[in-house]
């Protein structure tokens, strides 16, 4: 069943992979979050704008409370990623800029440092896809990236994206160099 207004989608807010949980933000997830992201910091600074800084502990939670309102509002689903039967955050995920009339949604991810190299962040981009196309009825699924992020180009690649285009001088990396874009895409017919 179609829905205009995507307020009246139900959408599951969690769902697992074989080793991971998926799902929304929670009211609470503040003190795991921030452990993750300080631990990350440095992994994260050179592409994710939102790592300028060492966040503390209520700037976490009131994070993780706006995405769970926005999530909640169908505005951005915000996916968190933790280690099954545990409480353990791996790293964050989401389908975001999405355009419900296609429908189709942007997949993006990190991963917190003492998880990086095992396969968690393919694992649950895969898990991801399979969410939104048999639940949410995507038609398109995107990845954009930054040139020189191997780790994230990787991940597209091992999740079958394909390499749709590169945008040359497209936006502004966190350090103020301008910089370009590589626009991954997937369809649910493969």
């Amino acid at each position: 069943m179609a829905f205009d207004d995507p307020i009246l989608r139900d959408i599951p807010t969690a769902f697992e992979t074989e080793r991971l949980l998926i799902r929304a933000p929670r009211p609470g997830d503040g003190p795991e979050l921030n452990a993750a992201v300080l631990e990350s910091l440095d992994d994260l600074r050179p592409w994710m704008p939102w790592a300028d800084h060492a966040p503390s502990l209520e700037e976490s939670e009131r994070n993780v409370r706006h995405a769970h309102v926005r999530f909640l509002a169908r505005e951005d689903l915000r996916l968190h990623l933790f280690l099954k039967g545990t409480e353990t955050l791996v790293g964050g995920s989401g389908l975001h800029r999405m355009d419900w009339r296609v429908p189709k949604f942007e997949i993006g991810y990190w991963c917190r440092t003492s998880f990086q190299g095992q396969g968690y962040v393919t694992e649950a981009v895969r898990g991801i896809c399979s969410f939104a196309f048999e639940v949410l009825g995507a038609r398109r699924l995107e990845i954009r990236c930054d040139p020189r992020n191997e780790r994230s180009r990787r991940v597209a690649e091992r999740a079958g994206f394909r390499l749709e285009g590169h945008l040359h001088n497209d936006t502004v990396d966190p350090s103020g160099w301008v910089r370009d874009t590589l626009i991954y895409g997937l369809l649910p017919e493969g």
